[in-house]
This record gives structure tokens, sequence and C-alpha cells, in this order.
């Protein structure tokens, strides 16, 4: 070939060459290009028009089923809360009557002992003259000082009155009061440990076989400290009892009792200081606070609920109760407050007109 010739041809080798890198770029399935677009149409069978039926393409593998998430397990109660408190198992039992502490005509005082949680607690049981069985009231006293404190102290009045008119009266110590086991932490536990004892010295009774108790007729009674302590036990175990009455109650919101009792006391300044250590003062962790307190589930209790409180009161102040009587019939619950005009917390003048009233709420409820 010349050289002349060659050079003629050398363009359209060019074309050629070019042309056919395009094409080899282009991909298969471009729907814009005639030729792809033929290529994807059946072929039809040989001496027919009818195009063979397209393969079936295979099934996809099932995707695995998803995996189970674990069971979502709720975290557990802080220890100090009223929450821990309902979640608790109750075990109280072997209610054991001992000596006779006296005689007073329509009843007769004993010493009595009882199981809560693996601690033996004491106590002071009346039983009324007859053959029974007698509806029961559980005594909570307010706050004594475990130091001085003696079996049966506190609510004198209403231990004698109660037991008069037919009502086995039972009177808790607490632990770590008279001869109670101790609970050397009770204290820095906010008294939570209290509602316990008293929870369990219903089942006491109610397990007991005592022929002059009457397991299905019981009452509570807490006066001051113990009026949060009937709370506390209310709120934990609904239907514990039948009905319920509290006397110048402390405050249904822990942190507010904190302020009234420890804040200004400095005796208790070593208390202070170990509570904030340990859990944090009101101020720093209201969320502690709050859930051992029984205020905001007073929703959960649904027994009957009498209130007495004086209009003086200037340890537990009144609107302590007007709390907790709006709090219950928010939730729609029995609640009612007797308030005692010129009254104090331990209320004298007006004593006998409580405890008139307190008698025949426990008769309506429990007769």
């Amino acid at each position: 070939m010349t050289r002349t010739r060659l050079m003629h041809l050398l363009p359209v080798l060019v074309v050629l060459v070019v042309t056919g890198c395009t094409s080899t770029d282009q991909p298969p399935d471009r729907t814009d290009d005639p030729s792809a677009v033929r290529s994807l149409e059946p072929t039809p069978r040989p001496g027919t028009d009818e195009a063979p039926p397209p393969e079936e393409a295979p099934e996809p593998d099932e995707p695995p089923p998803p995996e189970e998430a674990p069971d979502a397990r709720p975290e557990p109660a802080h220890p100090v809360s009223v929450q821990a408190l309902i979640e608790t198992g109750y075990d109280g039992r072997g209610l054991r009557v001992g000596d006779v502490l006296g005689e007073f005509g329509e009843y007769t005082r004993y010493a009595v002992t009882y199981r809560s949680q693996g601690l033996r607690i004491s106590g002071i049981m009346n039983v009324p003259a007859g053959r029974g069985p007698f509806p029961v009231l559980v005594l909570n006293h307010g706050y004594i000082d475990p130091a001085i404190y003696v079996t049966g102290q506190g609510l004198a009045r209403e231990q004698d009155w109660l037991a008069r008119q037919g009502y086995v009266v039972l009177h808790t110590d607490y632990r770590n009061h008279a001869g109670s086991d101790d609970d050397p932490d009770v204290s820095y536990q906010l008294w939570l440990p209290y509602a316990v004892d008293v929870i369990n010295a219903v089942e006491a009774v109610k397990r007991s076989d005592l022929p002059y108790l009457d397991g299905e007729r019981v009452g509570l009674l807490g006066r001051s400290m113990g009026g949060s302590v009937t709370l506390n036990a209310l709120v934990a175990r609904p239907g514990l009892v039948d009905a319920a009455v509290v006397y110048a109650t402390t405050s249904s919101l822990a942190a507010e009792n904190w302020r009234q009792f420890y804040e200004p006391n400095a005796s208790r300044a070593a208390d202070s200081a170990r509570m904030e250590r340990t859990y944090g003062l009101p101020r720093q962790s209201p969320a502690f606070w709050r859930a051992a307190s029984p205020g905001p589930d007073l929703d959960r209790i649904t027994e009957p609920l009498l209130l007495h409180h004086g209009t003086l009161d200037d340890t537990c102040p009144i609107g302590w109760s007007r709390d907790i009587l709006q709090g219950m019939q928010a939730a729609g619950q029995q609640a009612r407050l007797i308030e005692y005009e010129g009254e104090g917390h331990t209320m004298y003048a007006q004593w006998q007109r409580s405890i008139e009233a307190t008698t025949a709420f426990f008769d309506r409820h429990l007769r």
C-alpha cells in the first residue's frame, strides 16, 4: 500500500476506532438505545409467532425474622421510695400475746410481739371483755425519741376509749422502739420502714388464730408522724384495711416534713449532713424526695379516710391535711376533713368531739 493511499484511509480508521470505544462504554440497559430495548423483548419460538414465556425469576430468599428484643425490665425502685413499699412482699405473722400489763374492767392490756420482714416488733394490745371476735384497730403513734420511748407510748386516750367501744386495739411500737429489734438506718430512710411494720401488723392480725380477733374487719389510726405512716401503708397496699383515721398529720410530701422538722433544728445537723451526702437535700434532689412521699400516689388509696386537724396547729400546719383532702377528692376517693377551731397539735378541748366522730366513722365501716 502506497503512502498516499494510507494517508487517505487514516481518517476512516480513526472514526471506526472511536465509534467502537463509544459503543462498548454504553450500558446494555439504557432505554434510550433502541437496540437495548429490543434486546429485552422475548424472541419468538421457531415455527410460531408466539413468544416464549418469560423465565420465572427465582423467588427471593425470605428475610430472616427480626431478632426479638430482650424483655424490657423496669428499673428496680429506689429502696427509699413509696414504689419500693409497693413492690415489697409483706410477711407479717407470728402475733404472740405475752404478759398482762393491766386490767381495766372493760378490757385487758397485753404485751405482744409479731414478725415484720425478719424483725421482731413489740407493742401492746387492748382486748375487750367478752367472747368476740372483735374488729381490730392498728394504732400508729407520732414521733417520740426512740431513746426514751416505752412500749405502748403515745395515743393513750385513743387506746383506752376505742377498747371500751368494743375494738381490739393493737398499738405497734415500730422497729427501734421499746422491745423491737433495731434497724440503725431507719431515720435515713425517712421512716418509710415504719409503714412496713404497720402493714405487717395488719397481716399478722389477719393470719392469727386468736379467737377474739376478726381479721376481716380492720382499721388504721395514726397521729402526727403516724399520719404519714398510715398514708404510706394505704398507698402501698390498697385494700389493706376497711377504713382509716389520721389526726394532725405530717405532710404527705417528704420535702415539706424535712424543711419543717430538720432544717431549723441544729441538733440534727449531723443527720442533715448525712442525708445530703447520701441522697441530696430537697433542693438538690427533688425527684428523690417526691418519690419518697405518699402525696403523688393518693389516688391508690381505696379506703375511706377521715382527717382531724386543729386550725392553730403550728407543729403540723392544717394546710397539710387540706392538701391531702384536695388530692383525694381530685382522685374521686372518699375523704373528709374535720377542722377544730382554735385547737393546736395536741387537741385538748375538742378531743372528745373528735373521738366520738372517729368511733362513729369506724362503726359505720367496720361493724
